[in-house]
């Protein structure tokens, strides 16, 4: 099989979707690998490191898509992108299609056949290609959170673990999955006051048992979040449904109660977001304010730290994209669970239920 690996092209996008030892693996079993000149040069990796591996340097970004019969990126496909897909092949992505009706009618129109990492699930039901980037981002949360809550930033000014005589910051995480125990432990390590909210009781037990003692459980509900929010000086929107769209927990009503100059970092935001009034940012320009309240919304922020999160994604991707490359996907799919819950699309039918629901 010919795979090809593009540059990303997303604002600000430093991953690329394969190390050069990834590479090596697929030459060595009789695989051809396509890099796009400089495609790793945002995490550190040049193409002599890639033609070492084995793979052949292309010039043009279109090229690869036309030479490769599977392409394996970080990102969703971009607009300028959708042109050169083409009918049958296969892509394995980051796709998040219920976040874009555009992008999803695009894939469907060019009838390629779509594997997601963030609906691949294992034998314990768990999202092993979704886990690292959401551990990335559940501690960067609380990074750009702090960095936003500073006054140039248009943020209250307040220093998240206070000083001597001054009380720490308030921060509320929506969500106490991956994205949220990460952000729980970033935001309790700089010593601020942290409250971590599900609708998980067995969830919330476990993390009261192990996360220290400046880190508070409640119970997701509509009321304790206004109670919550309103006190808060940050809030992290750490919510997920696999595949779907997240629901919104935070109107547009409830931010005319919050303190001015709150910060909204909201994590799932290339999933629709659970804020009503978040929508999609790039790092160039981060952040906009609505009723005084700052909101973070970048889609792709383990972007920004394209070394890490390179090594991350790709060690937990690279067994995949060795079983794809080597089979069948129908054959894959038929034996195999965590390839069909990858399949979101295929010859133009949408397969997974959950991007499904999100456009009827």
């Amino acid at each position: 099989m010919i795979i090809g690996v593009p540059r990303e092209v997303k604002s600000h996008e430093y991953r690329v979707s394969m190390l050069p030892v990834g590479v090596d693996l697929l030459v060595h079993t009789g695989h051809t690998v396509l890099i796009e000149h400089n495609a790793g040069a945002g995490s550190g990796y040049t193409d002599d490191q890639y033609v070492a591996a084995g793979a052949q340097i292309v010039d043009d970004h279109a090229d690869v898509f036309a030479k490769a019969d599977m392409i394996v990126k970080v990102k969703e496909p971009a607009p300028q992108e959708y042109a050169l897909l083409r009918d049958g092949q296969i892509v394995f992505t980051y796709f998040h299609f219920a976040a874009s009706k555009e992008c999803t009618d695009a894939c469907l129109n060019a009838g390629i056949t779509a594997l997601a990492y963030e609906t691949l699930t294992d034998e314990h039901g768990r999202l092993p290609l979704l886990t690292p980037m959401s551990e990335v981002a559940g501690r960067m949360s609380v990074q750009e959170g702090a960095k936003y809550l500073e006054k140039p930033m248009m943020g209250r000014g307040i220093l998240l673990g206070g000083v001597t005589g001054v009380e720490p910051g308030n921060v509320l995480i929506l969500g106490a999955g991956v994205v949220g125990t990460n952000a729980a432990r970033m935001a309790a390590g700089l010593g601020a006051n942290v409250v971590i909210m599900d609708i998980d009781l067995d969830r919330l037990r476990h993390i009261d048992a192990v996360m220290p003692p400046n880190v508070h459980t409640a119970y997701s509900e509509p009321h304790a979040i206004r109670e919550h929010a309103t006190n808060a000086d940050l809030v992290i929107g750490a919510v997920l449904i696999p595949g779907g769209r997240c629901p919104v927990l935070v109107g547009e009503p409830m931010l005319k109660d919050m303190k001015n100059g709150a910060v909204i970092v909201d994590v799932g935001v290339d999933q629709g977001g659970c804020v009503e009034t978040s929508r999609p940012t790039t790092h160039e320009e981060p952040t906009y304010v609505v009723d005084g309240v700052v909101h973070y919304c970048v889609s792709n922020m383990p972007g920004a730290v394209g070394r890490t999160s390179t090594q991350a994604l790709c060690h937990a991707t690279q067994p995949y994209v060795i079983k794809l490359a080597s089979g069948n996907v129908d054959a894959l799919c038929e034996n195999d669970p965590a390839f069909t819950a990858a399949l979101n699309m295929k010859a133009g039918t949408i397969t997974n239920d959950a991007v499904a629901a999100a456009f009827e």
